[in-house]
């Protein structure tokens, strides 16, 4: 079964940084948000490099418009196995229109990409393009062979 993107991207006409991760967790399409596995740890190191309280889905979306953060997913489609979110059971994956997305948001300087699937999925189409582009661990609950401070100091570097 074919799956859509169905979340909006987390964007504003002054965000200079986009994060991208592969695409949507199962929890993340319930919840109808970025991250929302509850092992993730993406929220958890935003927290640490910002000093923000992020309880809520307003909290996190307030954050990525006061440091200019841009979220969204590199797959815009895909087929997965109904209840496995794993990056390796992805398939027949179609990439979003970042052409579109970065002519409409000029200020997006740098791509950040949540794991090697979220660059993999991007460079598909958009390998060549001419923006900085950044390759993070992944913040998924199944990366654990990184620990959390190693993946704190990565993020904190890229967004600091």
């Amino acid at each position: 079964m074919i799956q859509h993107h169905t979340i909006e991207p987390v964007i504003f006409p002054d965000s200079k940084v986009l994060i991208l991760g592969s695409f949507p967790s199962i929890k993340s399409f319930e919840e109808g948000f970025y991250y929302a596995h509850p092992r993730n740890q993406f929220w958890q190191i935003l927290n640490q490099i910002f000093g923000e309280s992020i309880q809520t889905k307003e909290d996190k979306i307030a954050l990525c418009k006061k440091y200019h953060i841009a979220l969204f997913d590199s797959a815009a489609s895909l087929q997965r196995e109904a209840n496995n979110s794993s990056d390796t059971n992805l398939k027949n994956i179609e990439v979003n229109d970042f052409e579109k997305i970065l002519n409409e948001y000029p200020n997006i300087k740098t791509i950040l990409f949540t794991g090697k699937k979220a660059e993999q999925i991007f460079n598909k189409k958009y390998k060549d393009l001419d923006i900085e582009k950044i390759l993070l661990p992944s913040t998924s609950p199944a990366h654990a062979s990184m620990k959390f401070e190693e993946k704190l100091t990565k993020y904190k570097e890229a967004l600091t």
